[in-house]
């Protein structure tokens, strides 16, 4: 039995912003999904302490005033989201996330911003994993299809239901199901292990950068610079 037929942890955030390292959380959500159907749920609203730009409100409409009046306060859910990832990985169970390196380096930004201890002091000193990225995977096993490569394009093209784009639990299910389906269309990546999986979308993704840099600064932008660390980016930059 592959990894994509056990159980799977979709994780998703919506933040007030698009730089991982600035932005806050929003909203966020932990689904345990078997076979494609969930199983259980977390979810989270936060009170993100910064004010919400009107196009973050546009793309997942939390507005600041339901954050204020219903959400709790950031330094708590940003442990609780920590806490409740890092008791799967210590199971073995892997994390689903769409463009993880996104994710996981907002929430290790908003750890270090309160003070708390990051992912890999909880783990011990081990970097966080398994994680399964299918925006990553993707990339990598149908390089050269031309199309958009957000969540909704992708879960097009592999047959996923997406019931609500860009709210936390619809993208975490649809995450985790796209893993799936991705696993079955492509049976190599279905027999890797996910500790082998994990290590291939480490160079998957170094590689991908490598190679969109070239393109940049072949396009006359001399300074590009891409980020190839997956899945977690330094954050003190």
């Amino acid at each position: 039995m592959g990894w994509h037929q056990e159980l799977l942890i979709g994780f998703d955030l919506e933040t007030t912003g698009t730089d991982p390292r600035e932005a806050r959380i929003v909203t966020g959500a932990l689904i345990e999904v078997k076979d494609g159907e969930p199983i259980g749920r977390r979810e989270w609203l936060a009170d993100p302490g910064v004010p919400i730009p009107q196009e973050a409100v546009d793309v997942h409409g939390i507005s600041n005033e339901r954050a204020r009046a219903e959400g709790r306060p950031a330094d708590q859910v940003a442990d609780e989201l920590a806490r409740t990832l890092t008791g799967y990985w210590q199971s073995g169970v892997p994390v689903v996330a769409y463009n993880a390196a996104f994710d996981l380096t907002l929430l290790s930004a908003e750890l270090h911003r309160h003070g708390l201890p990051s992912l890999s002091e909880r783990l011990g000193g081990i970097a966080p994993a398994p994680v399964i990225d299918p925006y990553t995977i993707d990339r990598s096993v149908d390089r050269y299809r031309r199309g958009k490569r957000n969540l909704e394009a992708v879960c097009s093209v592999y047959g996923v239901r997406l019931d609500s784009a860009h709210d936390a639990t619809a993208d975490a299910l649809a995450a985790a199901r796209l893993a799936s389906a991705i696993a079955v269309r492509h049976p190599k990546v279905g027999s890797l292990g996910p500790a082998d999986l994990h290590r291939r979308q480490v160079e998957w993704y170094a590689e991908w950068a490598a190679d969109f840099q070239k393109f940049l600064r072949g396009k006359g932008d001399e300074t590009a610079v891409i980020d190839g660390i997956w899945p977690l980016r330094d954050i003190s930059g």
